[in-house]
C-alpha cells in the first residue's frame, strides 16, 4: 500500500456514486460445525450459501444473511481451524453490529442464558440499546434495538427465532484505528457523512459516527487505538461495501485509486463482483456489486441446502468435498442438510 494525498471529491459532491452501506462482513472461525450451529441455529441467520474459499478451496466459506440473502445482511465466515485465537486491535473491525427490533432484548437475553452464549450487559450508544456478546470463536458482535420500518428492505428469517426478535441485517461496523484522519476522509469520499461522536470507555477515546444513505448497514464507527492485535479466529477479515452496478463500482475504485491507495482490478466472486484494498489503517475494505446475488445459482426456497462449487471448481467436485470435513446444518424440525451434493 502506497499513501498518497487525499482526496476531498466525496466532500465536494463531484466524488463517485456514494455507498448505500455495508454489503457483507467476512469473519474468521473455527470448527465449521460450531460455526453453523450458532450461527444459524442461536442466532437463526439464514445459511443462504455454503461453498468455499475461492482462494483457498480447501476452506468453506459459509455465507448468514436474512431469508433472501439481501444486501447488507449477509456475515460470512473462513472457518479455518488451523489458525490461532486472534485478538482485536488497531487496524481491524472491532465489533460487527446487526439490527433487532426494539423490544427484543429480553428475548435475546433469555436466548443466551439457555444456550449458554457470553454477553456483557447492556450499553447505550448515540441513544440506541446495545446487548454486546461473542461468538463461539470469540468474535466481538453486538445486536442494536431499532425500530424497523414497514418498508424495510430486509425479511426476516423465522426458522428458529420469531420475527419480533429476528436479526434484520447490519446495524454497523466499529473501526479501530491508529490514526483516524486519512480513513475518515476515506469514507466521506465513499459518500459517509460524519454524524455524532460520543465518548467510546473500551478505547478511552471518542467513538465517531459516520452513516450512509441506504437503509440496512449505514453506519461506520471510528475510534483511534493504540491497542495491538492479531489476525487470527474470532477476528473479522475484512468488511465489504456496496457498489450496487459495475459503473458504481469503477467510479469508487477510481476515487480510491487517487487518494494514493492500490485497488485490485475487479474479481469475479460468483454472486457478486469485487474490488480490493486496505485502506490507510490496515482495514481491509471490499467493493461488491448486488448482482447477481445469491440465488442465481439456487432457487430461493433451496438456498444453502446443497455445496456449491463456482465456477471451473464444479470440475473438482470430488477432490474438494473430500477434503471438506463433513458438516450438517440444522433444522427446526430436527433433520439436517448434509454437505454433499446429492
Amino acid at each position: 500500500m502506497t499513501d498518497g494525498p487525499d482526496s476531498t471529491d466525496g466532500e465536494t459532491g463531484d466524488g463517485p456514486a456514494p455507498t448505500p452501506g455495508i454489503h457483507h462482513v467476512t469473519c474468521v472461525a473455527g470448527d465449521p460445525q460450531r460455526n453453523l450451529d450458532f450461527w444459524a441455529e442461536t442466532l437463526g441467520l439464514r445459511l443462504v450459501k455454503r461453498s468455499i474459499n475461492q482462494d483457498d478451496p480447501g476452506t468453506y466459506h459459509f455465507f448468514y444473511g436474512d431469508a433472501e440473502g439481501t444486501p447488507g445482511t449477509s456475515m460470512t465466515f473462513f472457518p479455518w481451524t488451523e489458525l490461532p485465537e486472534g485478538e482485536v486491535g488497531a487496524g481491524q473491525v472491532s465489533r460487527t453490529a446487526f439490527r433487532v427490533p426494539e423490544g427484543s432484548l429480553d428475548y435475546w437475553e433469555d436466548r443466551f442464558d439457555e444456550r449458554g452464549v457470553d454477553y456483557d450487559a447492556r450499553e447505550e450508544r448515540f441513544g440506541e440499546a446495545v446487548l454486546p456478546f461473542r461468538d463461539p470463536d470469540g468474535l466481538p458482535v453486538d445486536l442494536v434495538a431499532v425500530e424497523v420500518p414497514d418498508d424495510d428492505p430486509t425479511t426476516a428469517w423465522t426458522a428458529f427465532v420469531p420475527e419480533s426478535a429476528a436479526i434484520r441485517g447490519f446495524h454497523s461496523v466499529t473501526l479501530w484505528l491508529g490514526d483516524a484522519e486519512r480513513t475518515e476522509r476515506l469514507l466521506r469520499t465513499m459518500g459517509l457523512t460524519a454524524a455524532e461522536t460520543e465518548a467510546d470507555d473500551a478505547a478511552g477515546n471518542e467513538r465517531t459516527r459516520f452513516a450512509a444513505g441506504g437503509p440496512v448497514g449505514k453506519y461506520v464507527d471510528v475510534v483511534e487505538t493504540d491497542r495491538q492485535g492479531s489476525s487470527g479466529r474470532g477476528t473479522v477479515h475484512h468488511v465489504a461495501f456496496q457498489t450496487p452496478t459495475d459503473a458504481d463500482q469503477s467510479g469508487m475504485r477510481d476515487a480510491v485509486a487517487s487518494m494514493g491507495l492500490r485497488p485490485t482490478q475487479q474479481i469475479d466472486r460468483h454472486w457478486f463482483r469485487s474490488v480490493y484494498f486496505r485502506e490507510f489503517a490496515g482495514v481491509l475494505f471490499e467493493l461488491a456489486t448486488a448482482d447477481p446475488g445469491y440465488a442465481s445459482d439456487e432457487p430461493l426456497d433451496a438456498l444453502g441446502e446443497r455445496l456449491v462449487l463456482p465456477g471451473e471448481f464444479e470440475g473438482r467436485r470430488e477432490a474438494i468435498e473430500a477434503e471438506l470435513p463433513a458438516v450438517t446444518v440444522p433444522r427446526p424440525d430436527g433433520k439436517f442438510a448434509a454437505n454433499r451434493a446429492d
